[in-house]
């Protein structure tokens, strides 16, 4: 499919023009929002639905095909929040703590991305191999890995003098690990009669729950691009060119690792996403003299809508040449 036919079909899809709807409503300023415990609510059910449904996936599949998948996903843990603390640091001339910081962000899954990826997949008939969902939490580790790179580099311990095994023991609090770990295992562990009696909830009104909280990812993000002027032309191309690049990246390692055109583009949409629900909260804990306004802007307002409207055809459609 033409990249032009690629790109106007994933900017149609309803999950999109939701996220563009809420865009707009925070562009002109609208009473539209969506109260703080419904957004928790939308998120612990989406969270919680991939890891079932991922756990299903995993149940059907030998161990020995998902091990290139996951040498693959550790190789990104350890990759991506390196490359982009050198490039902030040095490049962009950040102080320690704001470079971390950003390292943690896009070492890190944004769910909404993975989450449109996903249904994106599934859209255009190559859905992706369920037990990615595994490998979404196990990405979140490259939180932990940011903070030590800030430890190491302070040569001190950090603002709450937290060990090692303490950031670690913070991450798996996250609800992200929690609910997809949990809810792989819950998924892994069900008979088929005892799934489907639970399908239709878990299954059936996911991609209107996805439709919702993306409404409100849309205010949030356009918001945070008010917030431009602190982060600057560098940071711009920081946060347009980093997933780009770690997309494809992604991808190329999901293919060479024997997953489907689906599954490496999921994969590729992973690598190239930035938190903005779990990192901020262990940066504002670990790194408190790091400034929201830099990482919550480049992650929220800038790579966010990047991906969701350029990013997601770019890497599908990669994903399909290098299976051609």
């Amino acid at each position: 499919m033409p990249s032009m036919d690629l790109l106007f079909t994933n900017l149609l899809q309803p999950i999109v023009l939701a996220f563009l709807l809420g865009a707009i409503a925070g562009f002109i300023k609208s009473e539209l929002e969506l109260p703080e415990a419904v957004i928790k609510l939308l998120s612990i059910y989406l969270l919680f639905s991939l890891g079932i449904t991922g756990g299903r996936e995993l149940a059907k599949v030998e161990a020995e095909a998902v091990l290139p998948v996951i040498a693959a996903t550790i190789f990104m843990i350890f990759a991506i929040p390196t490359v982009a603390y050198h490039i902030t640091r040095r490049l962009g001339r950040f102080d320690i703590s704001n470079a971390a910081a950003i390292a943690a962000h896009y070492g890190s899954v944004s769910s909404a991305t993975f989450l449109a990826s996903v249904s994106f997949a599934a859209a255009m008939g190559t859905p992706s191999e369920g037990y990615i969902a595994a490998m979404v939490a196990l990405m979140e580790f490259g939180v932990i890995y940011a903070l030590v790179i800030a430890r190491i580099a302070m040569g001190r311990a950090s603002g709450e003098k937290n060990d090692i095994g303490e950031l670690m023991l913070s991450v798996l609090r996250g609800r992200g690990i929690l609910l997809l770990g949990g809810g792989m295992l819950i998924g892994t562990i069900a008979t088929d009669r005892q799934y489907t009696q639970i399908q239709p909830f878990f299954e059936g009104l996911f991609r209107g729950m996805l439709m919702l909280f993306l409404l409100e990812m849309g205010i949030t993000a356009a918001r945070q691009i008010k917030a431009f002027r602190q982060v600057g032309v560098f940071m711009l191309g920081f946060g347009i060119l980093m997933p780009m690049i770690n997309g494809l990246i992604g991808v190329s390692l999901g293919h060479a690792a024997g997953l489907s055109v689906g599954g490496a583009f999921v994969f590729g949409a992973i690598c190239a996403s930035a938190s903005f629900i779990d990192a901020p909260a262990a940066c504002r804990a670990s790194l408190p003299e790091a400034n929201p306004g830099i990482y919550l802007t480049s992650s929220l307002g800038i790579t966010l809508p990047f991906n969701l409207l350029m990013g997601l055809p770019l890497y599908y459609q990669y994903a399909k040449w290098l299976t051609s």
